[in-house]
């Protein structure tokens, strides 16, 4: 029997499963407004709420349902979100730059958990900490010496788990140690995102779906934007597309790179099972360039498995049994269960793996949150929205940073299917290696 025949499995994420209807949404939008907003993903909802409790008219609009994109197909993970490290910024911005561009990695983490609460979302969230997982010996080293500098230098609280001591941690062989990141969150991305479409709407937030944005047009004295179903007028623009940056706003396209992020959900497994391969319910992920991250449900009675599965975008009823392969390789256990769900969404990375905010031709927008927007979009768009508004609070230390693009790059990343295949070879070499040093 194949556990993952397109027969047996439901191609879209198991997160909508647990969400009820969405709430009816209007078609057209207004005529005018003080504040448009393209886009209702996490950046979105967060800056409109922001302006809309600032007293300014909002209006949200999306080309799709309300949360149609990455916001509710994410792996509903939680870091500290900003890749580079304090050395590597430190080299290219300088010790004082570099601290303020990691520590609002960190701000971004206290405010999700802190906005959630203050709102009374429902949506899962733990502070359950993250694994993460060493393919290779080498790879293990590595991570504890980065976790001790960390530790040092930024105060991010983490212990090391050697080989010898995985399966506190988590059931399997496959990996080599690794760092829990003690901080690190879990929630329900549907959930946490109905909370803040919620939100929104009690803050006179007036959220308008189906409606794709042709035109943005600076008047000089204001915008003119062009939807599908009619004209808009508005003081102030702000763009929150991230993954799905298109055409619209050319600037904003050249500077981030769309990339597909395919996840599975096992059928329902035994009790037994979730405690021995996820120990302390704790997330995780791995140091292959070419990474997965995975999950136990919040119910725990599921695995969630997700990660790049080749060179080239693919549907999901390919991505399936390619992520099935790669998780009973981590999980032998696993092999005889079946996949319920398969979906994908689009993340959205840039050049030097930093997130950007900032304002183009009067146009504010935040975006390129390099596959760790959980709590870095809405953080950003919160900032964002404090920005139209003009106040001092708004301002992050990603604003004066330079948004990098490339020679010929359009926002078609004809160069990644190259580069992934390059990545997942040196993975497999570097992990065939480890396992003839140590066939253990």
């Amino acid at each position: 029997m194949d556990r993952t025949s397109p027969g047996s499995t439901r191609h879209h994420p198991y997160w909508h499963d647990q969400v009820g209807p969405m709430p009816v949404l209007p078609v057209d939008p207004p005529r005018d407004a003080d504040v448009l907003i393209v886009g209702s993903g996490y950046t979105g909802l967060s800056a409109a709420i922001a302006t809309a409790c600032g007293g300014r008219k909002t209006v949200v609009i999306d080309a799709e349902a309300a949360g149609f994109g990455c916001s509710t197909r994410n792996g509903g993970q939680i870091s500290t979100s900003v890749k580079p490290s304090l050395e590597k910024l430190t080299a290219k911005f300088g010790a004082q730059k570099a601290r303020a561009l990691r520590g609002e990695g960190e701000r971004a983490l206290k405010w999700i958990g802190e906005f959630i609460d203050q709102e009374g979302i429902a949506c899962d969230f733990k502070r359950v900490g993250r694994f993460h997982a060493a393919h290779t010996p080498a790879h293990y080293e590595m991570l504890v010496r980065d976790a001790e500098q960390m530790q040092k230098g930024e105060g991010i609280e983490s212990f090391a788990v050697p080989r010898a001591e995985q399966h506190r941690e988590m059931g399997t062989d496959f990996y080599h140690g690794g760092v829990v990141f003690t901080k690190h969150c879990a929630l329900h991305p549907a959930k946490y995102h109905r909370g803040l479409l919620m939100a929104a709407l009690n803050a006179g937030v007036e959220v308008v779906a189906h409606c794709p944005v042709g035109k943005i047009e600076n008047t000089g004295s204001g915008f003119r934007v062009q939807t599908a179903n009619g004209e808009v007028r508005a003081r102030d623009v702000i763009v929150a597309t991230n993954g799905y940056t298109g055409a619209l706003t050319p600037w904003m396209q050249r500077r981030v790179i769309p990339i597909g992020s395919y996840i599975i959900a096992t059928e329902e497994l035994p009790e037994s099972l979730i405690d021995e391969l996820f120990p302390t319910d704790r997330i995780a992920s791995d140091t292959c360039k070419v990474l997965y991250y995975y999950r136990a449900s919040p119910d725990r009675r599921r695995v969630l498995f997700g990660g790049r599965v080749s060179a080239a975008e693919t549907d999901t009823s390919v991505s399936a049994p390619l992520l099935f392969e790669s998780m009973t390789r981590i999980f032998p256990q696993l092999k005889d269960c079946a996949i319920s769900h398969s979906w994908h969404g689009t993340v959205a990375y840039s050049f030097d793996e930093l997130a950007h905010t900032g304002v183009h031709d009067g146009v504010h927008y935040a975006m390129g949150y390099c596959g760790s927007g959980v709590s870095m979009a809405g953080y950003l768009g919160m900032r964002t929205g404090q920005k139209v508004l003009g106040l001092a609070e708004g301002k992050t230390a990603f604003d004066d940073v330079p948004h990098p693009t490339r020679p010929l790059y359009t926002g078609k990343p004809w160069f990644l299917p190259a580069t992934v295949a390059w990545y997942r070879w040196m993975d497999k070499r570097q992990t065939r290696r480890a396992m003839v040093a140590d066939p253990s």
